[in-house]
């Protein structure tokens, strides 16, 4: 099999986007997005090997994000894909984001809504796998494949037949798996060789990728937009500790004048700062 270029997929914080698009590997989630999507052959043999399942076909949805109600949270799924009876989301997670247990709950609902047609019988759901594919350790257990499914707490020998599963795979952990055509998926993640058939194809198709000179401008507005969503973010944290600051300061009888010049708020935001709080205390019964 072939040695590939060794290059961690971490640690891209300080690299500009045309470096990142350089050193972009499957571990990338916009890269595995576009090699999963666009070959639904791969991403079938790839869910087979995390599964160990046979799969009769999939089809790959069109859409990018799916809306569930005006007004409500949307999601962009990496790779999402259906078939006669499954239903399939699947995630290259590059960072630990501390929230990847409730976006699978969240993940398993969408998939059931888009699924389940308005009067079905609920014996119509699909099954349902929710995958991620992770660089590092979340649960900290040191396993390479951690699965969940409804068990009764009392006895866990009881499933809830919900026909609900996640599955978060720990590339990291590779060695530690038993099924070498697993192990060869998640060193690819994780080190970038190739140590078998299908991770050479999936190689190949990263390569392809990077010499698709529409998906490396779709590349670079995508990081863009997460730098200035970073940016944004940033801002508003700074603004909304500027505020918790001045509130403090505003009830220990600090001066809104002061207090404009400590924090850097604008003397109009301070003296609506005040107001509220003395709205506050006037709703507030007197014991």
């Amino acid at each position: 099999m072939s040695q590939l270029n060794n290059q961690s997929p971490t640690n891209e914080a300080n690299l500009t986007p045309e470096e990142k698009w350089k050193r972009a590997t499957i571990a990338n989630n916009f890269i595995f997005y576009k090699v999963m999507h666009n070959n639904p052959d791969v991403c079938k043999e790839l869910l087979e090997i995390l599964l160990q399942i046979q799969i009769d076909h999939i089809e790959m949805s069109t859409e990018e994000e799916i809306l569930i109600d005006y007004g409500k949270k949307g999601i962009r799924m990496d790779v999402y894909a259906v078939g006669a009876t499954r239903a399939f989301n699947l995630e290259m997670q590059t960072t630990d984001t501390g929230e990847l247990p409730e976006r699978s709950r969240y993940y398993q609902g969408v998939l059931d809504i888009q699924e389940l047609n308005s009067g079905e019988n609920y014996k119509s759901l699909k099954d349902s796998y929710i995958i991620f594919i992770c660089l590092t350790d979340i649960f900290h257990k040191g396993l390479a494949k951690y699965t969940f499914e409804n068990l009764c707490i009392q006895n866990p020998e009881i499933k809830l037949n919900d026909r609900t599963y996640k599955y978060f795979f720990i590339a990291e952990n590779y060695d530690k798996i038993l099924d070498e055509r697993q192990k060869a998926f998640l060193k690819l993640v994780t080190s970038n060789e190739s140590s078998d058939d299908f991770a050479d194809r999936i190689s190949k198709l990263v390569e392809d990728a990077k010499h698709n000179t529409l998906w490396r401008k779709q590349f670079m507005e995508f990081e863009r937009y997460l730098a200035y969503s970073f940016r944004d973010g940033e801002a508003k944290g700074k603004q909304e500790k500027a505020e918790e600051d001045a509130t403090a300061f505003l009830k220990e009888g600090d001066s809104p004048e002061k207090i404009s010049r400590c924090t850097g708020l604008p003397l109009e935001r301070v003296l609506e700062l005040q107001e509220q709080i003395k709205v506050s205390e006037a709703l507030t019964p007197t014991p």
